[in-house]
């Protein structure tokens, strides 16, 4: 469970983090900051994901959702686990106090078998569920900015729009005058709002 916690952790961010290396515009007009001519003129911004991750209301509630699932997911197959422990430590009690029969003690190794087989099938039932939900939440987030990032750069005209992380990202320094972080997140949260 905690392997999963990690996985969709990793998977959030490698999609949000993917989504800024597209080279788009979106919709809020504002203040925003001229662009920046590189060499052979491109014109360049960026967006801190950092920022975005813990400001983007809809992210924020998704991540709340997707960790509310997999505390119940847990919760549920520990119940399950618990009650076949049990089951196998009532067996094993019987079979020390020779109180089951050979074909009884079978029976129920058998069954506590199956059970541990549909207790497996269920988490990876579980866990595969989860993370379709999440990937479809990913693509739902793609879209959504490049949608926002389609209509915002109609005004601001930008080549690039690249992605920044203090956690490691391509860029090594970002001139904060650059940095449209702010105005995407209003945006979004805006755009997220307006549904």
């Amino acid at each position: 469970m905690k392997n999963l916690s990690l996985i969709l952790s990793i998977v959030a961010v490698a999609g949000v983090g993917a989504l800024f290396f597209m080279q788009n515009g979106g919709t809020k007009q504002s203040a925003a900051p001229a662009p920046v001519h590189a060499t052979g003129g491109a014109t360049i911004a960026y967006v801190n994901i950092d920022s975005l991750e813990s400001k983007y209301e809809l992210l924020k509630s998704k991540r709340e959702e997707f960790r509310k699932k997999q505390a119940q997911m847990e919760s549920e197959l520990q119940r399950s686990y618990g009650q076949m422990q049990n089951d196998a430590n009532e067996v094993q009690k019987k079979m020390q106090n020779n109180t089951l029969t050979q074909s009884e003690y079978e029976a129920a190794q058998k069954r506590l078998m199956q059970m541990q087989q549909t207790l497996e099938s269920r988490k990876e039932s579980l866990t595969q569920q989860l993370m379709k939900e999440q990937e479809e939440f990913n693509i739902d987030l793609k879209k959504r900015l490049d949608s926002f990032l389609t209509d915002y750069n109609k005004t601001h005209q930008f080549d690039f729009i690249m992605s920044y992380s203090g956690s490691g990202s391509a860029i090594l320094y970002g001139n904060p005058a650059r940095d449209i972080t702010n105005d995407v997140v209003d945006g979004m949260n805006a755009s997220t709002k307006s549904e």
